[in-house]
């Protein structure tokens, strides 16, 4: 592996761990209060629950379309956002969490492995890479962190400025 690719891999999963131009998603999601998780703020169009969904089955969708051939997305969009505001019972909210983190952390695997090349197109896709699709999962996350950060601030569940 040349030392460009590797440092285009470390920087890759430095992000994913947040902490460079935003905060991170183990970051946002500490602590909340569960009786928080389905709240709604005034004004705003989602939970904190809605939020966590929405990010782990949009990561999980493109996750397997990397790695399965035959994976197909759910519709869009209501298959990537839950049915409820808040978590169905007390278990969901962990099982989500955990859930985001397995899949993260396998992303990660595809992305330090060396044999996986950033820049070649998926062969089952349409010209999509490696590369372009951790870069989705960053941006994406990012995007709907800072809205679950603005609503635990608004929420009065967030005590960093």
């Amino acid at each position: 592996m040349s030392d460009s690719d590797s440092a285009l891999r470390q920087q890759l999963l430095a992000y994913f761990q947040g902490g460079h131009a935003h905060a991170g998603f183990d970051k946002a999601v500490a602590d909340l209060p569960a009786e928080l998780r389905g709240s709604k703020p005034a004004g705003q169009p989602h939970t904190p629950w809605r939020l966590v969904e929405h990010m782990r089955l949009a990561q999980w969708d493109i996750l397997e379309f990397i790695r399965n051939p035959n994976h197909k997305s759910p519709a869009w969009p209501e298959g990537y956002w839950p049915v409820g505001d808040a978590p169905p019972d007390a278990r969901a909210w962990e099982e989500a969490l955990a859930a985001f983190h397995a899949d993260r952390s396998a992303l990660e695997g595809l992305i330090a492995d060396p044999e996986q090349d950033l820049l070649a197109p998926i062969a089952h896709g349409t010209g999509q890479t490696l590369f372009r699709e951790a870069l989705l999962v960053i941006d994406h996350t990012g995007y709907h962190v800072a809205q679950l950060i603005l609503l635990r601030r608004l929420l009065g569940a967030w005590g960093e400025e």
